[in-house]
């Protein structure tokens, strides 16, 4: 029988596990287009929190009583789908459960076999060759249009998609300043290859960030990869150089209170000509896939980006990891192992 993990309530504010219970799946009968899968690894992402909300948004919401979705990597052990047979891993949307009865509105993609055969782990299909970089890759290089010389700040840079932009960074030539929370947390940007670290735990971010800028002997940044908002976005517009360029990715810091983000250096983005978007990685993953797989894969393949994983053991964990996404503690990509 397999189990999945259902929504029971819409969170107000922090979700707790009174909001999620398993439950039992029916087995079904495969159909035609439809895959049998044995899941093997789940991936817990910030945008899941989204979409426990009754809100418009660019992913649908979570229904009330009915399974949750997200990425995963799973084994095929049955198959009714052409191109897929039984022993093929591969990426799909059926998450939050430990496999069973997919079908194609679940995007299932096989994972490349010259990549598996070069020794890359499959759950790198859910952060560095997945979502989480293919995010960085393209907030980076499409979104804020960064190139070699350039200041960049990154908020969160401990995460799964910061780590990534440090080091895409740094491998295209750009100065880069990280910021994270806590002592071991910043010892692994600055282990990754950025130039400065901010450790927003330690005290204010604005402080912080224009003694790195001094150190470095920089005027000002020209890119800001935002994962958090508040205090961070507001210090990268004080911060900012002329025609400075800010990738929206996320503001993990008002996910669940929704309070107003109080922007001092708002005023900033006239005068500094500041271009700020927002962005959604699916937008352009599908244009940009092929050229996103060779070179995140080379850089991958040489050492150039490497992934911190935090590894939840157990389909049972998976409300745990979630939620430890908001309080810190993930270090790289957080996981959940079947």
């Amino acid at each position: 029988m397999t189990k999945a993990w259902h929504l029971t309530s819409r969170p107000q504010g922090l979700p707790t596990h009174a909001n999620f219970a398993l439950r039992d799946l029916p087995d079904a009968p495969l159909e035609n287009d439809q895959l049998r899968v044995r899941n093997l690894w789940l991936s817990v992402d910030p945008y899941m929190r989204g979409r426990m909300n009754d809100a418009k948004s660019y992913a649908a919401s979570f229904q009330i009583d009915q399974p949750m979705t997200g990425g995963a990597i799973g084994e095929v052990v049955e198959s009714r789908m052409e191109g897929f047979a039984p022993g093929d891993l591969i990426l799909h949307m059926g998450g939050w459960r430990d496999g069973g009865v997919i079908g194609l509105d679940m995007m299932p993609n096989k994972l490349p076999a010259e990549a598996l055969a070069a020794g890359m782990t499959p759950q790198t299909f859910l952060h560095n060759m997945g979502l989480t970089g293919g995010t960085a890759w393209i907030g980076l290089l499409r979104i804020a249009s960064a190139k070699p010389g350039d200041t960049v700040f990154v908020s969160a840079a401990a995460g799964a998609v910061g780590s990534a932009v440090v080091q895409i960074a740094k491998a295209r030539e750009m100065t880069v300043i990280g910021s994270a929370g806590g002592a071991e947390k910043c010892e692994w940007v600055l282990d990754l290859g950025a130039d400065a670290v901010v450790d927003y735990k330690a005290g204010p971010v604005l402080p912080q960030l224009a003694a790195a800028l001094e150190r470095l002997g920089k005027p000002g940044i020209d890119v800001y990869f935002d994962n958090v908002g508040g205090e961070h976005l507001d210090a990268a517009f004080a911060t900012a150089n002329d025609f400075a360029r800010f990738a929206i990715c996320g503001m993990i810091d008002v996910y669940n209170d929704g309070k107003p983000q109080e922007m001092k250096y708002l005023i900033r983005a006239i005068p500094s000509r500041i271009r700020m978007e927002g962005f959604i990685y699916t937008d352009q993953f599908i244009e940009c896939m092929e050229e996103f797989y060779a070179d995140m894969g080379g850089l991958i393949a040489s050492g150039a980006v490497t992934m911190r994983e935090t590894v939840h053991e157990g389909l049972e964990a998976a409300p745990d990891a979630f939620l430890g996404l908001f309080a810190g503690a993930n270090i790289g990509k957080m996981l959940v192992r079947v």
